[in-house]
């Protein structure tokens, strides 16, 4: 689903960081006190009891969710997307990628992994449930009769994911079920923007829904569901919202790549430069914080920052080359090529680190540079 803000790390799965934010950590407290309610009433036992299934209720929910981005984010990965980390927050939890999907099928595959890690959950606690009681003795549970804690904490996680995975397959972004309809839509029409448009669409019926159906409580006799059921439907609504507008602005973008933005003739750095020949002969001259290096064909190496040449200059090592300076790490660092769209560059975690990619044909030549001043005016001009 969705999230913001940020977050401190809770674990590392796979490289990938997962991490809730402040609003995550009040849920869970209000969760194992309603639980405790509901488990007190469930097993008739102890009230310690009922309180220890409440905490392991509340944080097996909080692993199932956050199995659920685990399952777009790995999923992502193998689809060539970057994961940028996995965020648990107050309406559950939200996978942060690199870029969007670049096909439907590449769309599908990763709205559909959450659910399916979800439905796994939901039938892997059918089962326990049957390993260890009856049917009538798990439908008891929900009838308020007394019960055994592994058998109530059970029957409990399966029936809140199967609660999950239902409003989380509803057709409306950004839903999973709403990205599905999108590379459906996608699919057929062969138009993302559109597809895009139709599931924000969806989505903000949806929303409208949440938010009408919330109010109706609100005023009857539920107000605590009721105003959930507002700001939940709120929430759905920006992010739907965002979605149509985001599927109208990529329409106006569509067709402007980095040839069309790269200033074609860069003062770029011979890979020969000396330390003191590239403090003197570009950093003082031109004052900007980095340059492209080349080799005698052209070919990018890499950028060399002016802190790594003072560096240099101070340590008393003036000689040293820029091909020696250079950072082994940082070889291409955000390079692009000319065909890449502008809507991919806006996503650029190096454009908003360095405020510049550079442009290379195929074998890796330097064709030119784009910064955040040139994306900056396509995009006013696109307003």
């Amino acid at each position: 689903m969705f999230g913001s803000g940020s977050s401190v790390q809770l674990a590392r799965v796979l490289g990938i960081r997962i991490g809730a934010s402040p609003s995550w950590f009040l849920v869970l407290f209000l969760m194992i006190y309603s639980l405790s309610g509901y488990f007190d009433t469930v097993l008739g036992g102890s009230s310690t009891t009922a309180y220890l299934v409440a905490v392991a209720g509340a944080l097996l929910f909080f692993l199932s969710l956050a199995l659920h981005e685990l399952g777009h984010a790995i999923v992502a990965q193998r689809n060539g997307i970057e994961v940028l980390g996995i965020d648990l927050w107050l309406f559950g939890g939200l996978a942060k990628l690199s870029r969007d999907s670049e096909s439907p099928g590449e769309e599908f595959r990763v709205a559909v992994a959450g659910p399916v890690v979800t439905a796994m959950i939901v039938v892997l606690c059918l089962l326990g449930v049957a390993a260890t009681s009856h049917l009538g003795e798990a439908l008891d549970v929900f009838n308020g009769d007394r019960s055994t804690p592994l058998l109530a904490l059970m029957a409990w996680l399966g029936l809140v994911n199967l609660f999950l995975l239902v409003f989380n397959l509803v057709p409306g972004f950004p839903l999973d079920g709403g990205r599905i309809a999108r590379a459906l839509v996608w699919k057929l029409t062969g138009d993302r923007h559109r597809a895009t448009r139709i599931a924000g669409r969806l989505g903000l019926g949806v929303a409208y829904v949440l938010i009408g159906g919330g109010l109706f409580l609100a005023v009857a006799d539920d107000p605590f569901t009721g105003i959930w059921l507002i700001v939940l439907g709120w929430f759905l609504s920006q992010g739907a919202r965002g979605a149509v507008v985001a599927g109208q602005f990529s329409e106006r973008i569509e067709g402007v790549t980095a040839a069309d933005l790269m200033d074609a003739e860069p003062v770029s750095m011979p890979v020969t430069t000396t330390a003191l020949a590239a403090q003197d002969e570009f950093f003082l001259r031109y004052h900007l914080p980095w340059f492209p290096v080349v080799d005698g064909d052209r070919r990018l190496r890499g950028v060399l920052r002016q802190e790594r040449v003072d560096g240099a200059v101070a340590a008393g090592q003036p000689a040293l080359t820029a091909d020696e300076l250079l950072d082994v790490d940082a070889d291409r660092d955000g390079a692009v090529d000319r065909d890449t769209p502008l809507e991919n560059l806006l996503s650029s975690e190096p454009l908003r680190r360095l405020g510049a990619v550079a442009v290379v044909d195929g074998d890796g030549r330097l064709l030119g540079l784009i910064t955040l001043d040139r994306v900056r005016r396509a995009l006013a001009a696109s307003v």
